[in-house]
């Protein structure tokens, strides 16, 4: 806190001093523009001598369509913006004096051969790749018709969903999530479970970036993927409602409201949802029990569990801008979900001797019913000394997160014949309560000869309280569990700051970044009052780290571009992941956490080449050390799942992509990574030395015909791979859909079946201690959907402001949330 109370000062004096120097600075600056006037962003844009067309320096447009050249030399120049799938478009040749120009706005039109698609339907590729990250546009794939953000993620370029709905990039875990460029705070099951119930239809695009600048916080081991949402900017009054109907083995719903109105000063925006889901998991797994000395197998244990779940979801943004001048805006946005699960789960465990004989059967029917409240506040302000020369941005975060979990576990023991022979009852009552506050500022400022300065500085508090009440029902009255009850409270505070320079040399652009976070976490394990020895334990860390990077690109011509990319970053372990007590999920699977679990730490480098902006090949390799990952113990008959540094793992990859106009109706969009990861380590004892391949291939057809028709057929597919312990088997999923512009193209109708051959079904074989386990996961995957979309609203021509979304960091992204699906 100290070093922001020094930098504050020097932050706010270099911005309001801005305005006095602004004059000093001659400059050459416009608009770009589609045919439909709205801003386009990330146009290339080139400054050309009029007499030999030479360039002599190239930028792109930022989100306003803006663009802007320092110029030294006086003399005669054009201007030239160029935009895949556009033609290019010059300015008219122009004197520079000294004196700042700036030019009319450049309007890009498409191609003559995508003339005809764009005037019916409008459509954007399915993911466009730019210099620091991918965009996957949601709505350019028909088959997104009913889905959620869980299932565009699987299908998105180098994504992956594991067993347990962990999401990888490009082979790796560890990945940051973010919405609207704020973290979700929630682990990958409660992550999950929220991007389970999150309509497709509320996001606009997701953004993949495998190495993120120094601007973003180091947390994701594997890069950031950030969710956008639907943000309508124009004037006037507007909006858009989608309404969804699924159909699996059980019925699924979703509806989306987004609402914009700017009049004046003010602008003020509502986006709502609300969906039901209801689904299954059907989960086999199969263990046997080995001798120490000979490995023979001593014992044999199958169960099935059949999971049948109910999940509503509410959620809700409503915020308001208001613009002080063309220069500074304010906002305030307060946004918040509500989620209840209801899970009902009956369990049938045998188990058997070396022979396959039957020497005892356990029934275990449970239920679980859980709710999840997030509340939050954002205070943002930005102000743009110039269009794009100078501009400071400000957040204020304040996150709550309260949940809740009420569960009953009933075991019955039979004989083999099905007599009874015992009965235990266990119920359980888990509050928790996650307080997250945060404070973020960025300053950027651009010299002369295209040289860009980014500083800034970030503080959050953590403060989380878990209580975990454990009661067995003794002739109906409760006697509490000792073994299972417990009290954990944890508080973390991270400080960082950070320094960003970008240089453009002709055809060279090189940007190198440093980011210094300070972290400071202590945890509490509160004595069990209900036990002889208290068991009452505390532990804390303080820790400092540096994490660069470097950035090269360099343009060959208009055909070929190299980059390579470098960063360091860090994955810190979820809040509830260093609490060390066991969680009881049934009679035979525990979970526990690790207060000796350590952040992981990864080196990753990037080369990549793309051409003619449709052939792009990524070259990448990382090394992570501290690995942590899910291990698995055995004690007796039951498992204990619990992450652990297991060591070091490299991973080495190759990711091809391509997007080819097959025909004018008929438009291919490939993706390719081949990656290679290598576990060495220690763990429980062994050695571990693994390695294998992983083939990960999206593929996205889009037809588009006359009269507002389109269709889509698109798939994915993930060969065999090791993830620590766990040796995952291959599957993969076809999805097609067809959809019809109605209502003078306002209306959207989609009609999509996801899965075809149901043959998204996860699959497994795990070999630790003195077990052998295998598993095979399978839900609810197959569906038919019918959704409807329609815009609304007349929106008013002219040049619109930008909201700036929030600023809380990667806190949010480790926040752990009940639910199991």
């Amino acid at each position: 806190m100290k070093a922001l109370i020094l930098i504050l000062p020097i932050f706010l004096t270099l911005a309001f001093n801005d305005s006095n120097a602004q004059t000093a600075m001659a400059k050459i600056k416009g608009t770009v523009t589609d045919e439909n006037q709205k801003t386009v962003e990330s146009a290339t844009v080139a400054l050309i001598k009029a007499s030999d067309s030479s360039v002599v320096g190239s930028t792109t447009s930022d989100k306003e369509g803006n663009f802007a050249f320092r110029v030294v030399n006086q003399g005669r120049w054009k201007v030239v913006v160029s935009l895949i799938g556009h033609l290019k478009i010059y300015s008219p040749p122009f004197d520079y004096t000294g004196s700042p120009i700036i030019l009319d706005t450049l309007v890009l039109r498409p191609t003559p051969e995508d003339l005809k698609a764009v005037s019916l339907v409008g459509r954007k590729p399915f993911f466009e790749q730019k210099a620091d990250r991918m965009v996957v546009n949601v709505d350019a794939s028909p088959s997104n018709a009913g889905t959620t953000v869980m299932d565009v993620l699987e299908k998105s370029p180098g994504v992956s969903v594991d067993k347990d709905d962990n999401i990888s990039l490009k082979g790796k875990q560890g990945v940051t999530i973010m919405i609207d460029d704020k973290p979700t705070y929630m682990n990958s099951s409660q992550l999950a479970n929220y991007l389970k119930s999150l309509p497709s239809s509320a996001i606009d695009q997701i953004e993949i970036m495998t190495n993120p600048s120094a601007k973003y916080d180091a947390a994701g081991d594997s890069g950031i993927i950030n969710i956008k949402t639907k943000k309508n900017k124009a004037r006037g009054f507007n909006g858009s409602i989608s309404l969804t109907q699924t159909q699996g083995v059980y019925p699924k719903s979703n509806a989306s409201l987004n609402m914009n109105y700017r009049t004046g000063k003010a602008n003020f925006f509502v986006n709502a949802g609300y969906s039901h889901w209801e689904g299954f998991q059907a989960l086999d797994i199969t263990r046997k029990y080995l001798d120490t000395l000979n490995q023979a197998v001593t014992s044999i244990f199958n169960q099935h569990s059949y999971i049948r779940f109910t999940n509503p979801e509410l959620n809700a943004k409503v915020g308001m801008d208001y613009f002080l001048n063309d220069r500074t805006t304010l906002g305030i946005v307060l946004n918040g979900f509500q989620n209840a699960e209801n899970d009902r789960t009956n369990s049938t465990i045998y188990l058997k001797d070396p022979n396959y004989v039957t020497d005892s059967i356990v029934y275990s029917p449970s239920t679980n019913n859980s709710t999840w409240k997030n509340r939050g506040v954002n205070l943002n302000f930005n102000h743009r000394f110039d269009s794009s020369r100078g501009e400071l941005t400000a957040d204020i975060d304040f996150m709550t997160y309260i949940s809740g979990s009420s569960q009953y576990f009933d075991n019955l023991t039979y004989n083999p014949d099905w007599t009874k022979r015992d009965e235990t009852i266990l119920t359980g009552n888990l509050p928790s309560k996650i307080q997250i506050y945060s404070f973020k500022m960025d300053y950027s400022y651009t010299f002369e000869h295209d040289l860009k300065f980014e500083a800034g500085v970030k503080t959050s508090y953590v403060s989380t309280d878990n209580v975990a009440n454990y009661f067995n029902l003794i002739n109906e009255t409760p006697e509490v569990d000792t073994t299972n009850t417990n009290h954990f409270a944890y508080r973390e505070n991270i400080n960082a700051g950070y320094i960003n320079i970008n240089k453009q040399f002709k055809k060279w652009n090189i940007q190198g970044g440093l980011r210094l976070e300070n972290t400071n976490y202590s945890g509490h394990q509160f004595g069990n009052a209900y036990t002889v020895n208290n068991n009452d334990s505390a532990f804390q860390n303080t820790y400092f780290n540096l994490f660069p990077t470097l950035y090269i690109s360099y343009q060959e011509n208009e055909k070929n571009q190299f980059s390579l990319n470098y960063g360091r970053r860090i994955d810190r372990p979820a809040y509830q992941d260093l609490n060390p007590f066991l969680f009881f999920l049934d009679e035979y699977t525990y979970q526990a956490g690790n207060p000796y679990l350590q952040p992981q730490f990864s080196q990753n480098i990037e080369l990549s080449h793309t051409y003619n902006s449709f052939l792009t090949t990524t070259l990448n390799y990382s090394l992570t050390r501290n690995y942590f990952s899910e291990t698995f113990e055995q004690s007796g008959h039951a498992t204990i799942l619990r992450n652990g540094n297991i060591g070091q793992r490299q991973n080495a990859g190759i990711a091809v992509s391509v997007q080819l106009t097959v025909r004018k109706w008929w438009t291919a969009i490939l993706y390719g990574n081949l990656n290679y990861n290598q576990f060495s380590g220690v763990l429980y004892g062994q050695n571990i030395n693994v390695g294998a391949a992983t083939f990960l291939g999206n593929m996205n057809n889009q037809f588009h015909f006359e009269k507002g028709w389109g269709a889509e057929i698109s798939g994915f597919y993930r060969s065999s791979g090791v993830d620590g312990q766990v040796l995952v088997n291959p599957m993969g999923q076809v999805s097609t859909a067809v959809s019809k512009q109605i209502l003078k193209d306002k209306g959207t109708l989609k009609l999509g079946l996801r899965d075809i051959f149901y043959t998204q079904q996860v699959s497994g074989y795990i070999n630790f201690q003195e077990t052998e386990a295998s598993f095979l996961n399978a839900r609810d995957t197959r569906q038919l959907s019918l959704s409807f979309s329609y815009r609304f609203g007349k929106p008013i021509k002219g040049s619109q402001q930008n909201r700036k979304a929030g600023g809380a960091s990667d806190e949010e992204s480790r926040v752990k949330v009940g639910g199991n699906n």
